[in-house]
């Protein structure tokens, strides 16, 4: 990271805590100057965005400290045999609990090969897609994971679906960027950092995988938008060779 880089990542970081530590301080400091005049609704009231910002700084942290491992050249990824199916399906139990305004399906082609990743980073990477997915699409909407493999590019593809608001195509590569945030409707209602894409496109890079989106309108306020990630698979079976033929 060069100079005017460095500076530019803590301008950004300092703002993004700045927000969060000011909600923090602000609502801390009138609930106990006017604690006795305060209701139990608005303690309540209070305490909840104490809270969800907390949370949200908490959040932060842990990207930016992703972020510093994931940009040094020490940081050693632990390569495992890793079968997809399992990690999926606990990564979509965990979001269900978080957003259960959402469906979710996951549809995995039998006898799938496996991948060879650092187990942790691919379920990083799977937990940021899918609670992306949940969180920036419309409440009863289905959040779809697929996955499956094809011979003729002996790589295990996984697609994760949304029915949300459009991305607009001049913006793909600009949500792989740090702090980079589209702005619509369901974003302004959601609190991040902008940190999390770009986390996920750099582990699945440094596991020699690729990652790819496309957004088709459904109507003039909805669209399916789809992450595709792609891993070299480790080890070829015939059986899913011949299912993708058909």
């Amino acid at each position: 990271m060069n100079e005017q880089s460095y500076e530019d990542f803590i301008s950004t970081v300092s703002h993004e805590l700045r927000t969060p530590l000011t909600s923090i301080r602000g609502f801390s400091q009138t609930m106990l100057a006017s604690w006795d005049k305060l209701d139990d609704e608005n303690k309540k009231k209070f305490l909840k965005i104490i809270e969800e910002q907390s949370n949200r700084l908490i959040s932060l942290v842990e990207n930016m400290l992703s972020v510093t491992k994931i940009q040094s050249a020490k940081e050693n990824l632990i390569y495992k045999e890793t079968d997809i199916k399992p990690v999926i399906n606990t990564v979509v139990s965990l979001v269900k609990n978080q957003y259960p305004t959402r469906n979710y399906t996951v549809e995995i082609t039998s006898n799938i090969p496996t991948i060879l990743v650092d187990r942790d980073k691919f379920q990083q990477v799977m937990m940021n897609l899918i609670e992306n997915a949940a969180k920036y699409s419309f409440d009863n909407t289905t959040v779809k994971i697929t996955a499956g493999f094809c011979e003729n590019s002996d790589f295990v593809s996984i697609k994760v679906s949304d029915t949300g608001v459009k991305i607009e195509e001049a913006d793909f590569e600009k949500i792989f960027t740090k702090f980079s945030r589209i702005d619509n409707p369901l974003t302004r209602r959601v609190q991040g950092s902008g940190l999390g894409l770009y986390i996920t496109k750099t582990i699945i890079d440094k596991m020699s995988g690729k990652i790819s989106v496309s957004s088709n309108a459904i109507d003039s306020e909805k669209a399916e938008t789809t992450f595709e990630v792609k891993f070299p698979a480790y080890s070829v079976e015939t059986q899913a060779r011949e299912k993708c033929k058909q």
